[in-house]
């Protein structure tokens, strides 16, 4: 039975819009953002990562109380289906409460991030995995932000994890696979930024505020973002006195090299088991990075102790993880950090985790700006074959198709035309060759390859063309 398909009358007074914060990608851009998907996988699978996948939608219940009160107000709620208003809780909806309402008018959301999901994962497969867990996720996330530049409500994230064990040596990889992948797509100057919860909650228990860490964390994090001015007037707003500020500032505006803020840390959180325990993991850390490039081809990285880093994620249990690149303008591009407890909340307990994230989308409009995709980045067809005639069509087919036997992405234009049409064809495409088979073409099997970025032009046979083409493409 065939498919039949409604026609609607168009309609004058709309026009096609994307969803703020949401973008099409062209054939030339999916080509640029698989090369960075690529180029990270590679890194990934290199130490030990295999790949995952996990539903785009999750239970409402799955995410929710696991990013703080400001990342829940961003989860993305899906309504229920049909009349979801029928089995809505009539005081709440009365009353205009949407936050309370929520619960019976939305079971299910758009995933917030990839690691709780990964979380949720591993509780339901946990007969089925062998420990230590090591997975990386190239997906998209949804967050309900305000769209700005390098901010996005639906982005790409390529996260990898480990769960299952404590070592310190997976932190310290983490910062070689950030070098690494960051490096291969020909980025030179960024800083991979260090920090521990641990260490933020000594900070708290020694100004007597224990209780309030979480507000801490979220107020300092806003520091590139408000100032030092703002983080104050967002502490005092969260209960902090003037007196436990005048204390906290040394802390968080701390200068110096590693080694002299480690030192002045001891000293300050002297009194703090917590505390110290957090500098220990961060010196542990620093010692095993130094051990694995010890005879290592790999760049030294820009590795930085950041004290004002709290990446405002309740989750977070221990070491803390920012990238931010110092050559355009643009916000953190990768994070993470060990969580401790996620697993917990779905039933698991004593499960240790710890993961990081690159974000694709501003890795993207870095690359962009700063024009380091290669050009083999952006490589589509390499050769059209030209159509003249029906005759010239048969010829073509057995060189198309040996053109593909040799791993060339080749085209014959599918019907007909006059040259110049073909050529504007491969123009916008950018196809940088084209094969003539006209009548001279067709008599003496010597064929015309044009190079379409100098004009040039050569008579020679099929098979060299396909030497040519192979040559060139090792080469790049």
């Amino acid at each position: 039975m065939r498919a039949t398909f409604c026609t609607f009358a168009p309609m004058s007074n709309i026009k096609p819009s994307l969803a703020k914060g949401t973008r099409d990608f062209s054939p030339q851009e999916m080509v640029k953002r698989n090369y960075i998907f690529d180029t990270i996988k590679k890194v990934f699978k290199k130490y030990g990562y295999a790949e995952i996948q996990t539903p785009s939608m999750e239970n409402l219940s799955t995410l929710t109380g696991k990013y703080g009160d400001e990342g829940d107000k961003l989860i993305f709620k899906i309504l229920n289906s049909g009349d979801y208003l029928s089995k809505a809780n009539a005081d709440h909806l009365s009353t205009l409460n949407s936050n309370a309402l929520i619960s019976s008018i939305s079971e299910k959301a758009l995933r917030y991030d990839l690691t709780v999901p990964f979380a949720r994962y591993v509780v339901m497969h946990q007969n089925d995995i062998a420990l230590p867990f090591k997975r990386f996720q190239v997906q998209p996330v949804w967050r309900a932000d305000r769209p700005q530049k390098g901010r996005y409500r639906e982005f790409y994230q390529c996260d990898v994890d480990v769960v299952g064990s404590e070592s310190l040596l997976n932190e310290a990889e983490f910062v070689l696979i950030y070098q690494e992948a960051l490096c291969n797509l020909g980025m030179t100057d960024f800083t991979i930024k260090l920090n521990n919860r641990k260490i933020l909650s000594g900070i708290a228990e020694i100004i007597g505020k224990p209780e309030l860490i979480i507000d801490m964390t979220v107020a300092i994090d806003k520091l590139d973002k408000i100032g030092f001015e703002g983080v104050t007037k967002e502490l005092l707003e969260r209960g902090f006195t003037e007196g436990d500020i005048t204390r906290l500032k040394p802390v968080i505006l701390l200068e110096g090299t590693n080694a002299e803020k480690l030192d002045r840390l001891k000293e300050v959180l002297a009194t703090s088991e917590v505390g110290l325990k957090g500098i220990a993991e961060i010196e542990t850390v620093f010692t095993y990075v130094q051990g694995l490039l010890k005879n290592s081809d790999l760049r030294q990285p820009d590795l930085e102790l950041d004290i004002t880093l709290a990446r405002g994620l309740n989750y977070y249990t221990g070491c803390i993880f920012e990238v931010k690149t110092n050559e355009a303008a643009m916000g953190s591009i990768c994070g993470g950090g060990r969580y401790d407890d996620l697993t917990g909340m779905f039933g698991l307990k004593g499960l240790t985790g710890v993961g990081i994230s690159f974000g694709a989308d501003r890795i993207y409009d870095v690359l962009e700006e700063l024009n380091l995709f290669p050009e083999s980045a952006a490589a589509g067809t390499k050769v059209l074959i030209s159509n003249f005639d029906a005759e010239s069509e048969l010829y073509a087919l057995p060189i198309l198709q040996q053109l593909r036997d040799a791993n060339i992405a080749a085209e014959l234009y599918p019907s007909s035309a006059k040259l110049k049409k073909q050529m504007s064809y491969a123009d916008a495409k950018s196809i940088p060759y084209v094969i003539l088979i006209g009548s001279d073409e067709l008599q003496s099997g010597i064929l015309t390859f044009k190079n379409m970025h100098t004009g040039e032009q050569q008579k020679i046979s099929a098979a060299s063309i396909i030497e040519i083409l192979k040559t060139e493409i090792l080469a790049s």
